[in-house]
């Protein structure tokens, strides 16, 4: 039930371009169960075909809660294969879509959401301290800090230089 934590501190790393995905929705009336709950059910199982199908391109997806309603983080290997996914007809994606603009559209009663943002390599920056691989480290490599870099800044490409964002102090009493 509970991942391995892993000690210590470590950052993702990537080999090539990616995008992040985010995608959502909001039950504004929550007595409309017909409007929402086929838009809430429709995510589950393009997850689950997702997983089964590694070849679409997405690399890791995990549940969230964002802007009042649930959500899913995604990672993929490209925009084409996340343009491709929500529009070809064998993927779960293309039939309720289509439903929810007919069936939902602008009634108010379901508001969705989403976010797509193209990432080119290298220019990313992430920590995970005592944490088990999550995020980013699942979509591509968990590697330790100083591989790339000891200072996000350094990691994200912002400067040339690896100051150490905050410096190792002795414990109390040593």
């Amino acid at each position: 039930m509970f991942a391995e934590v892993r000690p210590g501190r470590f950052t993702a790393e990537m080999p090539d371009e990616f995008v992040v995905f985010l995608i959502g929705m909001r039950i504004n009336r929550p007595w409309k169960l017909a409007k929402w709950w086929p838009a809430f059910a429709a995510m589950p199982r393009m997850r689950r075909w997702l997983d089964r199908h590694p070849e679409a391109g997405l690399l890791h997806h995990t549940g969230a809660w964002l802007n009042g309603g649930p959500a899913v983080v995604q990672y993929w290997r490209s925009f084409d294969d996340l343009a491709r996914f929500a529009r070809e007809r064998e993927a779960p994606h293309l039939g309720p879509w289509k439903w929810f603009n007919s069936a939902v559209r602008a009634s108010g009663d379901v508001g969705i959401w989403h976010e797509t943002y193209r990432v080119r390599a290298g220019e990313y920056e992430c920590v995970y301290g005592n944490m088990p691989v999550v995020g980013l480290a699942a979509a591509g490599a968990h590697v330790p800090v100083g591989t790339r870099g000891q200072s996000a800044a350094r990691r994200i490409g912002a400067w040339p230089r690896d100051d150490e964002a905050v410096p190792s102090y002795p414990n109390p009493g040593d």
